[in-house]
């Protein structure tokens, strides 16, 4: 079975708490200087149809991996703080 894995619609990814993606509304209209081969091998990673859309993409890959990241260290963090006995089975980790 092949999943393609990019055709994944990270819009949907960032309905997580009050973080929420941009409406058309909220756009505003800004100007960058960009690397152009850059953008453009983004665009085919993120397999984008504009600039516009490519650059969407990729911010909101960045918003939704740094949630993950937060996300995994509260769960970390409330790990560690509740006590639980972590003993080393295979005594690998004194040496």
């Amino acid at each position: 079975m092949f999943i393609d894995l990019h055709i994944v619609n990270m819009h949907a990814m960032l309905k997580m708490g009050d973080e929420r993606m941009a409406l058309a509304k909220t756009r505003s209209h800004k100007h960058f200087q960009l690397d152009a081969g850059k953008l453009k091998r983004a665009q085919r990673a993120l397999r984008a149809e504009t600039e516009t859309e490519t650059i969407e993409r990729a911010l909101d890959a960045v918003i939704t991996e740094h949630v993950r990241n937060r996300l995994t260290v509260e769960a970390n963090d409330r790990f560690v703080k509740s006590g639980v006995d972590i003993r080393d089975a295979y005594g690998t980790l004194d040496k």
